[in-house]
Order: C-alpha cells, then structure tokens, then sequence
C-alpha cells in the first residue's frame, strides 16, 4: 500500500501549474510504455485551472493528445450541458480545444433515467478500452486526478454512503442524502488500481480534513479520502500552503 507523498505550494495557482507539470510527465512516460495515457478527471476549482493551463503554452506542446483517453471520476445527475456537469467544465476548460478523438473521450451518462444501467456501461467501457473482462479485476489508470472536500469526502464517495462499500463494482450510482441528489462514481477497488492518484487540495477549509485524513486514526466511513491508497501505484497530495496549515507530518515544500 502506498505512502502519501505531500507537496505543499504558495497558493492554488502554483498547485494547478505543479499538476499539470506532473500531468505532462506522467504522459510523456505512459506513451512510450503503453502506446496512450489514460487519465480520470475530476471536477471542482482547482482543477479547472489546471485545465485550463494544460490547453495552453507550454503544457498544450508537450503533451501527444492523440493518444490521450480520457474518463472522470465522478459526475452529477444533470444533463452535459449543465453547469454542474464535470464533463462539461473539463470540456470548456480543456477538450474541446485539444486535438482529442472523440473516441477518447469517455463520458460518464449520469444524466440518464436508469443511472444504474449508465454506470455499468461505463464499467463496460472502461473494460473495452483497457481491453480487459468487465467482470474481472478492475485495469490500472496511469493517473487518476482527485479533489477533497471539507467533508473528507472525494470524487463522489461521500461520508457514510452506499458507495464505501463497494467491493467489487468499479463504477456506481452513489444516492448522497447530504445534497439529496445521486451521483456516479468510480469506487475503491479501481481507484486503488491507478498507478498514480494525485489529490489536489486548496483552501483553509480543507486544512481539518486533511490534517485528519493524513494523520488522524482510521476512520474512512466519515473521511472516504482516507481509502484512496493505490496498492502498487504512487499517491500524491498537492495541497496549497493554507490547506496545510494544520499539517505536522514532513512535507516537501515548494515554495
């Protein structure tokens, strides 16, 4: 099980353009290996910007976008048009200035009536595009992208759901009392799979949370962060200098 590794920078800004310096060469080391880059995406602020850097100088240049695929870790129940949509922020951010195929860009259909079946075709789709049974073991992520939230919770794992309790399932409909809605999401047992997860994590409301999720006692049922430990793979928080504040364990500081 990995050992979290904790970069701390200035401000958020500096997180996004340290992220999509990781980015750029997780790919550059993933194409040659493997012939693409499989990444999952997630929503919020923080990686917005990093998305945003990432369609542009220098980032854009550096990158084969042809043989990026990309996916997400989680996504609302509104249309792709939505505001709220993850796909759609990641599409104005980013995709849609990028040479992507559209084949390479496999978006959660959380949207649909039958959010059940949506999430199992996306299982299905996961495993046509890592070329393994959908049934079986989940496929390894060259880099999953993940927020926290003041709650501990992460992509759409929230405190004391359905979801924490997945075994098996790579994708799920997770029902989410605290904001009476239900959303999508990837699960434990393919998170844990990624060859590197890399949180990025901003803000001094998220300074308790993550104090607890990195250093406090186990306690994943009220702080779901604290599951994301990729078995083989490397986990990564890039956290701003005012999220860390309530941090004691060593941490690389990056000015």
């Amino acid at each position: 099980m990995s050992i979290p590794i904790v970069r701390t920078f200035a401000d958020a800004e500096a997180v996004s353009r340290a992220a999509a310096e990781e980015f750029v060469r997780r790919a550059a080391e993933a194409i040659p290996a493997r012939g693409r880059f499989t990444v999952a995406l997630s929503g919020g602020s923080t990686p917005r910007r990093l998305y945003q850097l990432l369609a542009g100088a220098p980032y854009r240049g550096q990158v084969d976008w042809g043989r990026v695929e990309v996916f997400w870790g989680d996504e609302r129940s509104v249309p792709p048009d939505d505001k709220e949509s993850n796909y759609r922020m990641a599409r104005e951010a980013m995709l849609e200035s990028l040479a992507l195929s559209p084949g390479h860009i496999n978006r959660m259909e959380a949207e649909r009536a039958d959010r059940d079946a949506a999430a199992r075709e996306y299982q299905d789709d996961i495993a046509y595009a890592f070329g393994v049974d959908a049934n079986g073991e989940p496929p390894a992520f060259d880099l999953i992208l993940l927020g926290m939230g003041p709650d501990g919770h992460t992509a759409s794992l929230f405190p004391h759901t359905a979801a924490l309790g997945e075994t098996k399932r790579w994708v799920v409909v997770n029902p989410v009392p605290q904001h009476h809605t239900e959303r999508m999401t990837l699960t434990y047992p393919v998170l844990n799979r990624a060859r590197e997860v890399l949180f990025l994590v901003a803000g001094a409301d998220k300074a308790e949370p993550l104090a607890e999720v990195l250093q406090g006692p186990p306690d994943p049922q009220r702080l779901p962060s604290q599951r994301v430990r990729p078995a083989d793979g490397q986990l990564l928080f890039f956290v701003d200098r005012a999220a860390a504040a309530r941090l004691t364990l060593p941490t690389t500081d990056e000015g």
